[in-house]
């Protein structure tokens, strides 16, 4: 699934190509064939490069409204972390497909090609010519011109290691989808948590806007009061200060919105200038988890893809061990060789040599007699590598077990806090309107109505950040307990 799109895109090169060649070659056009296919090679990946960069970063039309499940499928779509999890997915292929190739075919070819400036001699005793055989005579053995053509082919009848290779390539395809796995959830995590926090930002800033509105109109019904003889000097001051006093929390508030906003942006990798509205709001999660630590703790046993990962390297090392061992015995393989040659002097035309073909076929077999223990210290080194395999996967085992435990905790205390809060801020709700008509009748005091808007403003403010601790734990136990995504149409969009 990884490769059918290059090959269906190289699939329609090759044919446009082999068009293009079929077109020129007919009318024995072959230097502007040529040329072409110099240019063609050139500017063919500048033009994939460039529109897959705009495509990466093609702005969102202006004030789009984003939720939650929009910002993750965007982040999905344009993280640079998933980008190189990718990358790297597609190198695990390629070493797949890099250890099949020792138990496939190997088929090479060689020309050689030699001129001989001086020719070669060969000595032989003259007795052949009547001589007494102390003399010799030279005798030219080369021609000017000679050249070897050979093909050979080889394969593997027997190679353990590379059987052994070729299982653990299959565990290194898991591995490296569990791993893509574990790099989503980061993604989806840092996605959540920015949005989230651009939401209390927002929210925070509103508490602040709405307090400062409560008090500008307890300002203006001081100086009504005061006008009337009902309120002293003192009140007015005090109404003054305390709209005042708010305005440097709303600086800080609205730079909070701002900089929450640049980080959710740079999370879903959008264009830090474009402008994005907020539809979510900070509401109680509606997923189900588990009552029990025990049950929190299978779910993450079964779904963890580090866990997985590092339980699938555990086998891979076993097979690592099968590799070693295989050392020990024979290697079998087939080969076969076609060769032909000649030799020709230049007064002879290249059409009238000769070619004569040889060909030979064998079967080889290669067996270790004696390695100097190499053999045996590498088994006992892919041994105790899976042992560390296997303590690191006991250790990870315990870390889940306390990381879900803890998580769950958590979130089990920020349901209790919204419970208690949501009370508190019907009581400090009440209580503000009965102090301020209070205030309003005369029989109030300034400090009873500043007390009372305090408790609401931390009511409120209580409950808020009580909602988003309760959507933070949420996030961090459903990455505990391997279930990181929104829904399954967020995972078949790859």
């Amino acid at each position: 699934m990884i490769v059918a799109k290059p090959i269906t895109f190289l699939y329609l090169y090759s044919s446009f190509y082999r068009g293009v060649h079929s077109a020129l070659f007919s009318s024995r056009q072959t230097f502007v064939m040529n040329r072409f296919r110099q240019i063609l090679s050139f500017l063919l990946p500048i033009l994939i490069l460039t529109a897959s960069s705009h495509l990466y970063a093609a702005a969102l039309p202006a004030n789009a409204s984003l939720t939650l499940d929009d910002a993750v499928t965007i982040g999905l779509q344009r993280s640079r972390t998933l980008e190189i999890a990718r990358l790297e997915r597609d190198m695990t292929s390629q070493i797949i497909r890099e250890t099949w190739a020792k138990v496939l075919p190997q088929v090479s070819s060689d020309f050689t090609y030699t001129r001989s400036l001086k020719p070669s001699v060969l000595f032989f005793p003259d007795i052949f010519n009547g001589g007494n055989g102390n003399t010799f005579t030279p005798l030219v053995i080369s021609a000017d011109n000679a050249a070897t053509a050979t093909l050979n082919i080889r394969q593997a009848l027997f190679n353990g290691s590379a059987i052994a290779g070729i299982k653990a390539a299959g565990i290194l395809r898991k591995m490296s989808h569990e791993a893509y796995r574990n790099s989503e959830a980061a993604v989806i995590a840092d996605i959540k948590i920015s949005y989230f926090d651009a939401l209390i930002s927002r929210d925070q800033l509103k508490l602040i806007e709405q307090s400062m509105a409560r008090w500008e109109e307890s300002r203006k019904d001081t100086k009504a009061m005061f006008r009337q003889g009902l309120a002293a000097d003192i009140d007015t001051l005090k109404a003054c200060l305390s709209v005042e006093n708010l305005r440097p929390d709303l600086i800080q508030a609205e730079n909070r919105v701002a900089t929450s906003m640049t980080k959710l942006k740079k999370a879903i990798g959008i264009p830090l200038d474009s402008t994005i509205v907020l539809t979510g709001k900070l509401e109680l999660s509606s997923a189900a988890y588990p009552t029990e630590i025990a049950a929190a703790y299978h779910e993450a046993l079964d779904q963890r893809p580090d866990l997985h990962q590092l339980s699938l390297q555990v086998q891979a090392e076993g097979e690592k061990v099968s590799a070693a061992k295989a050392d020990r015995y024979p290697v079998i393989s087939a080969f076969g060789q076609l060769e032909t040659q000649t030799a020709f002097n230049d007064n002879v035309h290249t059409s009238q040599s000769r070619w004569p073909v040889s060909t030979a076929v064998g079967l080889q077999l290669s067996l270790p007699l004696f390695t100097g223990y190499r053999t045996s210290a590498q088994i006992q080194q892919a041994r105790i590598t899976q042992m560390e395999s296997r303590a690191r996967v006991e250790d990870l085992k315990a870390t889940i077990q306390a990381e879900v435990e803890v998580r769950l905790l958590n979130f089990r205390e920020t349901q209790k806090r919204i419970e208690v809060q949501s009370r508190t801020i019907n009581v400090a709700e009440r209580s503000y309107k009965i102090s301020q008509l209070r205030f309003k009748e005369g029989i109030g005091s300034r400090l009873e109505l500043t007390d009372a808007e305090l408790q609401l403003n931390k009511a409120k403010t209580n409950y808020l950040q009580a909602i988003y601790d309760h959507l933070i734990a949420a996030i961090h136990l459903d990455k505990s307990l391997g279930r990181p995504k929104l829904g399954d149409d967020i995972h078949n969009l790859h």
